[in-house]
């Protein structure tokens, strides 16, 4: 049977598009609630193989979505190397924050291949549950996304310290910054060798940054982690999501080498259609609150979607992951409006 999705990143339109959805397994299921009241903390279902890709399974089992994406978390990482990292609930993640060159000293790249050895597990296992024609995602937060969350000590409305640190001591910003390319390269094909077909790199505060620290901190350190999987683990598809870049999508897609662009919901279908979509394939972009709202305004959200950028490469997702509000009967209802929908109606 076709992986669409495969074909998709490859270059090739498909009608319908395949669909995903980031954060797809998760708080608005309920049968990931009841797993979820079996463990302590969310560090231990991340690190639970069994519990992991029974997780991952869930909303394809469901939905029967085009991909699973694997169940684990941008800051398993930083946790890898050796950063004391929690989640609090109702709060969210909580790091002991990295103030000085001292704390970057001790980030140990040895410790992750152990840490880290019950994801790959659950990799293994997942794509052996799933049939050839659905897709297993894997991946790891961009450098500078891992960053504000180690710098900060969780998330952040300004994103002062790390900004302050990256544009008063660029060089030695630098340090963590190199330590990340390696640790995410080094993730991405370990979950590639592990099983995964596809892996996608998370950029989600890249707004937070000027258009010369756009460069600098995201579009470098992209360029050299695409390059090291690349170079390790050949031509594995590679999905780029620099969340609020703006109109930094065109420098991204045009010099970071990955195989398609993940959009947000701020960017137009029209310019993602007339700009970004001749150059590389892209992903999206319906707002997750329409998704939340459900009914005819996200029915003809998605619909423009699929209307201005169906008769490119596409796969169809969300501008962000599902809110933990969402019903899943709209997730259903989604699914269905865009398995429905027929390129050869437009044309």
């Amino acid at each position: 049977m076709e992986n669409s999705l495969i074909s998709v990143l490859a270059g090739k339109v498909q009608s319908p598009p395949p669909i995903w959805f980031m954060r797809q397994a998760g708080r608005y299921l309920p049968e990931y609630r009841e797993l979820r009241s079996q463990t302590v903390g969310f560090l231990d279902l991340c690190y639970d193989p069994s519990l992991a890709s029974e997780i991952t399974l869930q909303p394809v089992r469901r939905f029967a979505l085009d991909a699973a994406i694997i169940f684990s978390d941008i800051l398993v990482v930083p946790h890898a190397l050796g950063q004391d990292v929690g989640f609090v609930d109702g709060e969210g993640p909580k790091l002991s924050p990295i103030v000085d060159e001292a704390d970057i000293e001790r980030l140990e790249l040895s410790r992750m291949p152990e840490i880290l050895s019950p994801v790959y597990e659950a990799i293994t296992r997942v794509r052996q549950e799933l049939s050839s024609d659905v897709s297993l995602i894997g991946f790891a937060g961009a450098p500078w996304t891992v960053a504000t969350y180690m710098i900060e000590g969780g998330s952040s409305r300004d994103f002062a310290s790390v900004r302050r640190w990256a544009y008063a001591a660029p060089d030695k910003f630098a340090g963590l910054i190199e330590i990340l390319i390696e640790a995410t390269a080094n993730h991405l094909c370990s979950q590639i060798e592990a099983g995964a077909d596809v892996v996608q790199i998370f950029d989600s505060w890249a707004s937070a940054l000027t258009a010369e620290g756009f460069q600098r901190w995201v579009i470098e350190p992209t360029t050299a982690i695409v390059k090291r999987v690349r170079e390790r683990c050949g031509e594995v598809p590679i999905i780029g999501f620099p969340r609020g870049a703006g109109l930094g999508y065109l420098d991204y897609a045009n010099n970071c080498d990955v195989s398609a662009l993940g959009l947000d919901s701020a960017i137009s279908p029209d310019w993602a259609a007339r700009v970004l979509q001749p150059l590389i394939p892209v992903q999206g972009n319906l707002d997750p609150i329409m998704l939340l709202a459900g009914g005819q305004p996200r029915d003809d959200a998605a619909d423009r979607i699929l209307r201005v950028l169906g008769n490119g490469p596409l796969i169809f997702n969300l501008g962000h992951g599902v809110i933990k509000e969402t019903a899943p009967e709209q997730v259903e209802e989604l699914v269905q409006f865009v398995r429905s929908w027929k390129r050869e109606e437009i044309d």
